[in-house]
């Protein structure tokens, strides 16, 4: 599975004004867990949030990949989101993080949600690509951006 076959324009948020962890984390799951009938925003937020408990999925660089599973979860779903302005998401390096792609899996799909975190630590460890987002000014050209995006070799 590849990165934009996760994504929808309506699941991309750009400038997004949450000014919390917690606030950014339902936001997400509001993104998520739209047009899934399998999925209420709840059940993703407290994944979402279960998640960061075991350790925060700040990668730093201002980066952040809140990710989780559902037991009910039929389909892996993706969502992203540029904040406004950076928040204090307790990353690794101690920045603050304004770009974060959201990563929900069905519960039995291990390997696949362990080679889509790979994915998405390569895409966002390229410095260039990561510029570019956050250059974006739009959904549509942040979608555009994340579905064109594409693992070197």
């Amino acid at each position: 599975m590849h990165i934009a076959d996760l994504l929808t324009a309506d699941r991309v948020a750009c400038g997004d004004p949450s000014a919390s962890k917690k606030r950014v984390l339902e936001q997400m799951s509001k993104l998520i867990a739209g047009g899934q009938q399998a999925l209420n925003q709840t059940e993703v937020f407290d994944s979402l949030i279960a998640r960061e408990r075991l350790g925060s999925t700040g990668l730093g660089h201002g980066v952040a990949i809140p990710h989780g599973r559902v037991k009910n979860g039929t389909e892996t779903v993706g969502a992203f989101i540029q904040l406004q302005t950076p928040i204090d998401f307790d990353a690794v390096d101690g920045e603050p993080v304004d770009l974060l792609f959201g990563l929900l899996v069905p519960e039995q799909s291990t390997q696949e949600h362990l080679e889509l975190l790979a994915q998405l630590a390569e895409m966002f460890s390229d410095a260039q690509f990561v510029s570019g987002l956050r250059a974006a000014t739009s959904g549509a050209d942040l979608h555009a951006r994340l579905s064109q995006w594409r693992a070197p070799g």
